[in-house]
């Protein structure tokens, strides 16, 4: 399971030696206590740093911060003026991601109170601008929240961003398992890995499907009979696949995959994995209980060679940790175009993640009518119901592209009792016929991340981090000014590409 607690987050604040030692205790001081009661607040632990006063203790600062494996970026704070040059050489040595808290220590202005040294002590309105203006001099990405640090509303921004950098930090060295190619013929699931990996930090490794059925051949039997309880205990099992049942064989099959491929990802360290219905050679069954219950404790999964979104829904699985509700591999499958409201179904052959489920899930098994190998077990259930996000990653050619639409995901019209698969139904935002032409026109993959907890203002802040486009479909989206918008996104990734500071 993902745990942000082993994550840190360093507070960085600005000040200067001119306002003299009393004043430069007094901005340490009132830092310590920002710090800390942000930890209390954010999801890892924030980090009091001494305040920075001089160019190089900004640059020793900046290089600590590379090499602490533990910290995943800075929140900077100017308490007081600090002069921006000095910062120069740090933020173009610093490869963590960073935000810029422009707050004050003291809420209020104490209007019979107030003189010289009360406004030289809480000048971040001025500070913060000159820091704001090298940001934007060096064409630096960041995220800047505004307003006074005991703000639910600031400290849920900050959460945000925290959540998206540990994802970021998440992806640095990840190794995604792609067991067989992509399926034959597909494009958008395709891309270029070395572009991907001198992006985004994470590295695709190919395996043959025989590496896989190596593994689970291994198996022993005692582990199946541990996972066959789990499953007895953990869902509503049908008779059929029950110990006795005419296929519990099946079940026993799938529970041996699962521990195989569990095992093998293990060992190679992996995050994420891909599999396809086109390369099975060896295995009795498409993984399909398996890469559901992967999904749930935290791994990332893309169908069809699908490695860009097996990254995707694991950089969510981090940005979702703790949170109430889950976050799963998905794909728009058909239409429900109808007088009452169109709709999207949204499901996958099998692997529908049961973190997203509304209520306790069946086990059953049916035919898959692709593939050509035996009946597959998988869990079955309904989506919770909620505003939620789908997003994809695709590769454009020259940059990447991260494409969001916001969902009110809703109780299906009617029971579904012939459709065999886990499944959600939405309202995409702001109609269906407005966000299916913006999702086409922009290149959208039909696979995506699909959650509640993740929300659009996390992906907006991971693609900052990342350095990539995002485009975002929601209830404000006019499809003439979506286009001409990712128009000018086409222009403007071009040059930052070559940009100079």
């Amino acid at each position: 399971m993902i745990d942000l607690k082993n994550y840190e987050v360093w507070f960085v604040t600005g000040s200067q030696h001119l306002y003299g030692p009393e004043t430069l205790e007094q901005v340490a001081a009132d830092s310590k206590q920002v710090a800390a009661a942000l930890s209390e607040k954010l999801p890892v632990k924030v980090v009091f740093k001494p305040v920075l006063t001089t160019p190089d203790a900004v640059h020793s600062l900046c290089l600590e911060a590379n090499s602490a494996p533990n910290c995943v970026g800075l929140i900077t704070w100017m308490h007081t003026f600090s002069p921006a040059k000095m910062w120069i050489s740090g933020l173009l040595a610093l490869k963590k991601p960073f935000v810029h808290l422009h707050t004050q220590f003291n809420a209020e202005i104490p209007w019979a109170e107030i003189d010289m040294d009360f406004m030289n002590l809480n000048q971040s309105a001025h500070g913060g601008r000159e820091f704001g203006f090298i940001c934007s001099r060096l064409r630096l990405n960041r995220k800047v929240v505004v307003g006074h640090w005991q703000d639910a509303e600031v400290q849920s921004e900050l959460s945000v961003w925290v959540r998206a950098a540990c994802a970021w930090a998440d992806w640095q060295g990840a190794k995604v398992a792609r067991f067989g190619d992509n399926m034959r013929d597909v494009a958008v699931t395709e891309g270029n890995k070395v572009s991907a990996q001198a992006q985004f930090g994470f590295d695709v490794y190919g395996y043959g499907i025989g590496d896989l059925v190596a593994a689970i051949k291994e198996v022993p039997d005692a582990d199946v009979d541990k996972l066959i309880e789990q499953y007895l205990d953990e869902y509503d099992v049908v008779p059929a696949l029950q110990p006795g049942g005419a296929q519990h064989d099946s079940l026993r099959e799938e529970a041996r995959v699962e521990n195989g491929l569990r095992n093998f990802l293990a060992a190679g360290n992996f995050k994420a994995f891909t599999d396809t219905f086109e390369d099975l050679h060896g295995l009795k069954m498409l993984p399909g209980l398996a890469a559901q219950r992967l999904m749930r404790d935290g791994y990332g999964f893309g169908a069809e060679g699908d490695w860009k979104t097996a990254a995707l829904v694991r950089a969510m699985k981090v940005m979702n940790a703790g949170m109430e509700k889950g976050v799963s591999f998905m794909e728009d499958y058909t239409y429900h175009f109808s007088p009452s409201g169109d709709k999207v179904l949204g499901a996958h052959m099998l692997e529908i993640c049961e973190s997203i489920a509304d209520g306790k899930p069946s086990l059953e098994i049916y035919p898959l009518s692709i593939g050509g190998k035996a009946d597959p077990v998988r869990l079955i259930f309904d989506a919770q119901t909620g505003p939620a996000v789908c997003a994809a990653l695709m590769d454009m050619g020259q940059r990447f592209r991260l494409l969001v639409n916001k969902v009110e995901v809703v109780p299906t019209d009617e029971p579904l009792p012939k459709l065999p698969v886990a499944r959600a139904l939405w309202k995409p935002l702001p109609d269906l016929k407005t966000a299916a032409a913006a999702w086409i026109l922009a290149g959208g993959a039909h696979h995506t991340g699909f959650s509640y907890s993740v929300t659009a203002e996390h992906l907006e802040d991971f693609a900052g981090i990342a350095g990539i486009e995002m485009l975002l479909i929601d209830e404000n989206t006019s499809l003439r000014q979506f286009k001409q918008a990712a128009r000018w996104n086409d222009l403007y990734y071009s040059l930052a590409a070559n940009r100079l500071a």
